[in-house]
């Protein structure tokens, strides 16, 4: 194994790149789930993004369009999920499931003819003057304009949570939604904008991985990074700043074991594959070990069904 072939400033960079679909579709569902829906349909907003995104910016040569396109997508299949659990109260898991099927069904059907077609290249933005500091430059500021928004996407949702009148009553109703309801907030009607919110930003971070990660379209192209996205939201503890260690760290072991395979280590393939999902089941089996919900500080309503009746 010739670890030397490995570029720290090049791995580092990459593991920027790799993260922010993850930390979008994690910061999404961080919002939804604070307000106490637990929408398990991530991945199929993700690949619906991916899709729809990628068809937009095609047709355009837009990647903005692309963009654009891939957060309203992952936005109104989200409003499906919303309608079925807030108004017909559908049971929240197996309605995030089967958005997830559909989710990957209706891409699969959309994407048949795009399969192999290249994306219009997103340009990158580097800093002025910070682009320029030896090794921090090349890892930190010369990226695309999506890895600074979803960076700083979490510090204002962060302070959305924590500092706003807004940001408290929706803690208040993921919380107790009985009790917020008995003091007049809106339950249902703040728990569909956290559902529109998170699922614009699942498809943004699926539009990310078809129009810069890839840049092509291929099936699947989520490859299971909706579910890490969920994993790293228990990983966090619901605090949208901790996101950006998860985040980077379970993208962290996905990129080093790519880069471990271009150096010929003497590992199955199969192993270092498989090697990012073991970490994120490992890391929440010792989060959830001996403490269950109130360790991990989850909301009190989630996953449960709110009635007015309440």
């Amino acid at each position: 194994m010739d670890l030397s072939a490995i570029n720290p400033i090049l791995l580092l960079a990459s593991i920027m790149v790799s993260a922010t679909p993850i930390l979008l579709a994690s910061l999404g569902e961080c919002v939804v789930e604070r307000a106490g829906v637990l929408n398990l349909g991530v991945e199929g907003m993700m690949i619906t993004g991916a899709v729809t995104g990628f068809v937009v910016a095609v047709a355009t040569g837009s990647p903005l369009a692309g963009f654009i396109a891939a957060a309203l997508g992952g936005a109104l299949l989200s409003v499906i999920f919303g309608f079925l659990t807030q108004f017909l109260l559908s049971n929240q898991v197996a309605t995030g499931l089967a958005l997830t099927l559909f989710g990957i069904g209706l891409a699969a059907l959309i994407g048949q003819s795009y399969l192999g077609v290249q994306a219009p290249s997103t340009p990158k933005l580097p800093i002025p003057g910070l682009a320029d500091i030896p090794w921090l430059g090349p890892i930190l500021f010369r990226h695309d304009t999506i890895v600074y928004l979803s960076l700083i996407l979490c510090v204002a949702v962060w302070y959305f949570l924590n500092r706003t009148r807004a940001g408290l009553v929706l803690r208040a109703v993921g919380e107790n939604h009985a009790a917020a309801h008995a003091l007049g907030y809106k339950v249902v009607r703040i728990r569909m904008l956290a559902i529109l919110f998170g699922g614009a930003l699942a498809g943004l971070g699926g539009a990310y991985l078809s129009l810069v990660r890839v840049p092509t379209y291929t099936e699947g192209v989520t490859a299971g990074q909706g579910w890490i996205a969920l994993a790293i939201v228990v990983f966090a503890s619901w605090r949208p700043l901790r996101l950006i260690l998860g985040a980077y760290l379970f993208s962290g072991i996905g990129v080093l074991q790519l880069n471990l395979q271009a150096a010929g280590a003497a590992i199955p393939v199969e192993i270092l594959s498989m090697a990012p999902y073991l970490v994120t089941i490992i890391a929440l089996v010792i989060l959830s070990a001996g403490g269950g919900r109130a360790s991990l500080r989850a909301p009190g309503s989630l996953g449960q069904s709110f009635h007015a009746a309440h």
